[in-house]
């Protein structure tokens, strides 16, 4: 698509207005979104669209002048009433939303009120964008606050690039299903073209809901809305790595974290820096120090807890509670555990600013970072940037985003006072080596995937999309009797076929899928016809495929191209090797939903496994087959396996074997003007499709591939197309009939 302007939309802008003396000043944030997207927003000439706060006591020329620096950088306001601030963003988003997509189902109130509210203002909201994009400009909207703007958007503007990111967590589908207006919010974000997660378990909670509650299946990553394709993305979000590296290799910062340290007296340093939100789980954290100092009393005198609490929402009344609740906490846990020479924690209410901060972060010997959940929590990989020493401990919530990334830390049940105090002693006593092996894993993983990184990634996976379906249809593509025609016109052709569901019916059994007598004979036709060299690319193991094919000379490629025979009399060739070990976890799994999964099957491979469902029953094989597929993404996350779904079928393959494989090697080998066709039934053959040029005749089998330019119905009409190209027979003699062809445009 053309590379276009990036509107990036999100509650808050990336600059805060003021007044100071009567003049208008912007203040740049300095939050990771902010940083993460300034070069995308000035590169792409692009705007951000946003709310720039409460501008009530403005006059109409300190608003004149407002609009006019907002110009001068990009950037849109969308300004608000106060009324609906109060009840979309403190009310609806902060009082509904908040507190239920991070599992404090208690604090969501009884009165769900502020929906109209978060309706209007995202009404509002769309109509900015609407009013300013342009065709080609790309779409990114942020956060929890605007979740049925995309859909808002699509309605407005049905060609239009949609991302969205959900930059807190989403919880699983029991928690969701308690929200009222919970098929709104499904409906909203679905309006997007791409939908972006943290983690894996966040993408896998969204499918869970939109089955449980929409009805709608996805297939892995991507879903079907109507003619429309959503694509489900996890990129967890990194912070300006090499900024605060380079702050922490100032010679103020350095001084201040030694002061800090001399300040201690001698003393180990534990750290803890939050927002004072309830989600963070300070009051469960204090307890635990409290826990260690009670059983172990000899620390009181030997360790400082700093606890930094940024304030927040402070006009909300559930948070001035919990404000009081952890200063209450922080006065009875130093009036029990004091002594002559110390106060154990120092609790500081206040933002620091951020050379401050890093020096904090270098003095610290142990980093607790104990939310109750967080979406991605950017601390942990704050403290971790900061340690250019490659020493200290940071001690990590499993409830985290970050606790899918940060191996090194040591995780914690945060709800766990004694196993959270067991922790903070653990890293208090670390030998130095595994302090710097651990903190070196740590410092790989945040300083490669930085918010740049993470940014990159999103836009360009949202960029790199197919286009609207409105757009693909009003392009003049010939019928597929005229394009097989220029094909045949061609010096010679290229048949790249699937074989389950193309060539044949798919079947229950491997035995049921063999090659049947009429198929063999137009294979070995093909493979003698001159012009003509026929590949075919199956998922099915190579013993198979040798002994069903072993006596027609046509190129085959077994298990997605991982193995490939030229001929009968050729050897087989590997195009990759699989660990040694890469069953001992995958099989397991597969077995114990085979044996919980009547009518279900396990397949191994050279590099794969595939579990078979076929002959189940198929309500509860299509719910196990979506569990399982949940299960596997996430045992396999950081292994180099990725989990397919196809045709009553889950496959686990080792990452980067591919359809595409057999693609960009066709394409390497191929004569000047030779006609490329390629023809399969399921999403495997969708990376084959992908991989090809666009010249080629791309045809999917049984449903409308988006990467296909045409499809037909079934196998019978795959086996008369094939004729057709070895010049026996005719598809269709008029475009579009439909009746005996089944040949339809893509």
């Amino acid at each position: 698509m053309d590379r276009g302007r990036l509107l990036i939309v999100s509650n808050r802008l990336p600059v805060t207005a003021r007044l100071s003396g009567g003049e208008v000043r912007l203040t740049a944030a300095s939050g990771g979104l902010a940083t993460g997207m300034k070069p995308w927003h000035e590169g792409s000439g692009g705007l951000w669209i946003g709310w720039p706060g409460d501008v009530a006591r403005f006059n109409q020329a300190q608003r004149a002048a407002l609009d006019a620096q907002l110009h001068d950088r990009n950037i849109v306001p969308v300004y608000l009433t106060a009324e609906q601030v109060d009840r979309y963003y403190n009310g609806f988003s902060n009082r509904v939303l908040w507190p239920l997509f991070h599992y404090q189902i208690d604090r969501v109130p009884n009165e769900m009120t502020g929906w109209g509210a978060y309706q209007q203002v995202n009404e509002r909201f769309a109509d900015v964008v609407a009013r300013e994009y342009r065709p080609g400009d790309a779409i990114w909207v942020h956060d929890y606050q605007l979740m049925l703007l995309p859909a808002l958007l699509r309605q407005r503007m049905p060609d239009a690039r949609i991302g969205f990111f959900l930059h807190i967590p989403f919880p699983a589908s029991e928690v969701f299903r308690i929200l009222p207006r919970r098929r709104e919010i499904l409906r909203g974000l679905l309006g997007a073209d791409l939908i972006g997660f943290h983690t894996f378990a966040y993408m896998r909670h969204f499918v869970a809901a939109l089955l449980h509650i929409e009805g709608v299946e996805a297939d892995i990553d991507r879903v079907r809305t109507g003619s429309r394709e959503v694509r489900l993305g996890v990129f967890p979000m990194g912070i300006d790595a090499g900024r605060f590296a380079r702050l922490a290799e100032n010679r103020e910062v350095i001084r201040a974290a030694e002061a800090l340290r001399r300040d201690a007296g001698g003393r180990q340093v534990v750290l803890g820096v939050d927002r004072l939100d309830y989600t963070k789980g300070i009051p469960r954290r204090l307890q635990s120090v409290e826990r260690l100092l009670t059983r172990e009393p000899a620390l009181r005198d030997r360790i400082r807890y700093i606890q930094v609490a940024v304030p927040s929402r402070g006009e909300v009344d559930q948070y001035q509670r919990f404000r009081r609740e952890v200063e209450e906490i922080v006065g009875r846990i130093n009036g029990t555990t004091g002594t002559l020479r110390s106060t154990p924690i120092h609790y500081m209410h206040r933002s620091v600013p951020p050379r401050d901060l890093v020096a904090l972060y270098r003095a610290a010997d142990v980093m607790l970072v104990t939310p109750l959940r967080d979406g991605m929590n950017l601390v942990a990989k704050e403290f971790v940037a900061s340690r250019v020493d490659e020493d200290g401990v940071l001690l990590l919530s499993e409830f985290a985003g970050a606790a899918a990334e940060l191996d090194g830390a040591l995780s914690v049940n945060p709800y766990d006072i004694d196993g959270v105090a067991d922790a903070i002693a653990r890293g208090l006593a670390m030998p130095a080596a595994e302090r710097r092996a651990r903190m070196a894993r740590l410092r790989r993983r945040v300083m490669e995937h930085d918010v740049h990184a993470w940014a990159r990634s999103f836009i360009e996976s949202l960029r790199e999309g197919v286009a609207p379906a409105r757009t693909r249809a009003s392009r003049r593509v010939p019928s597929l009797d005229v394009a097989l025609k220029r094909a045949r016109e061609a010096p010679s052709i290229r048949l790249l076929v699937d074989y389950d569901g193309t060539l044949v019916p798919l079947a229950r059994t491997p035995e049921e899928a063999s090659p049947d007598p009429d198929l063999l004979r137009l294979l070995e036709r093909l493979a003698v016809t001159p012009g003509i060299e026929l590949e075919l690319v199956s998922g099915r193991p190579k013993d198979t495929l040798a002994e069903w094919l072993d006596d027609i000379p046509v190129s085959v490629w077994a298990e997605h191209g991982l193995w490939h025979r030229r001929g009968p009399e050729s050897p087989w060739e590997a195009t990759a090797t699989p660990p040694a070990d890469w069953t001992s976890r995958l099989l397991p799994i597969l077995e114990q939903y085979t044996q919980a999964t009547p009518g279900s099957r396990v397949e191994v491979k050279t590099a794969s496994a595939a579990w078979h469902y076929r002959e189940a029953d198929p309500e509860f094989g299509r719910r196990q087959a979506h569990e399982l597929r949940m299960l596997l993404g996430d045992a396999l996350s950081n292994q180099p396996f990725e989990v397919l779904e196809g045709k009553k079928v889950i496959e686990v393959r080792l990452r980067g074997v591919s359809k595409a494989i057999v693609a960009q090697r066709i394409q390497s080998e191929l004569n000047e003007g030779t006609a490329l066709i390629a023809i399969g039934d399921d999403r495997t053959d969708e990376d084959l499709f992908r991989a090809l040029p666009e010249s080629a005749l791309t045809i999917a089998v049984g449903h409308r591939a988006l990467r296909a330019r045409y499809w037909v119905k079934d196998y019978r009409d795959v086996r008369r197309l094939l004729r057709t190209v070895a010049g026996q027979a005719r598809v269709a003699s008029q475009p579009g009939d439909e009746r005996r062809t089944g040949a339809r445009h893509a």
